[in-house]
This record gives C-alpha cells, sequence and structure tokens, in this order.
C-alpha cells in the first residue's frame, strides 16, 4: 500500500493590523451633537458616547472605534462630512 502525502493548501491570511479611529477635538461642534453622532454613525450607547467626548474634551482626542482600515474609512469619513475631525491610526 502506497502512503501519500497529502499536502494541506497553503491559505494565505493576511494578518490586518487593528487600527484606531481617533476623534479630536474641536472649538465648533457641541457635547450632545458629539455624543449623538457618535452612537449614529460608530454605534456607541449613550454612555459610551458622553464618556469618549469627555475624554476628547480633555485630552484632545480619544479612540472611539477599533477594526481594519477597510472598516475604520467609511465611519471617518461619515465622521468628517459631520464636521468632527477624525484620523485613522
Amino acid at each position: 500500500m502506497d502512503t501519500e502525502l497529502l499536502e494541506k493548501p497553503k491559505v494565505q491570511e493576511k494578518a490586518e493590523r487593528l487600527r484606531d479611529l481617533i476623534l479630536h477635538n474641536d472649538e465648533v461642534n457641541t457635547f450632545d451633537f458629539v455624543i449623538d453622532t457618535l452612537v449614529d454613525i460608530c454605534g456607541h450607547n449613550p454612555l459610551q458616547a458622553e464618556q469618549c467626548a469627555h475624554i476628547v474634551h480633555h485630552n484632545g482626542k480619544c479612540g472611539v472605534k477599533k477594526g481594519s482600515y477597510d472598516d475604520l474609512q467609511p465611519l471617518r469619513q461619515a465622521l468628517l462630512d459631520k464636521g468632527l475631525s477624525a484620523t485613522i491610526d
């Protein structure tokens, strides 16, 4: 009996680095607007959104979401479209 070695197909999985969607402070938008926007766009619950708004206000920025660049880019664009300042790090 010949035993054939079956080679498992190699799966090339590109380990995608998790990135942070960073919201930056501005002097234009109100707390309520920022909170509502984080709830609507990022899926935060109101308490989480409020905490992020306070962190942004006091520290100048806050990571509001983690994910791949491809997942975060539409969220970043939506934040920008609402007049907020956001980057992906």
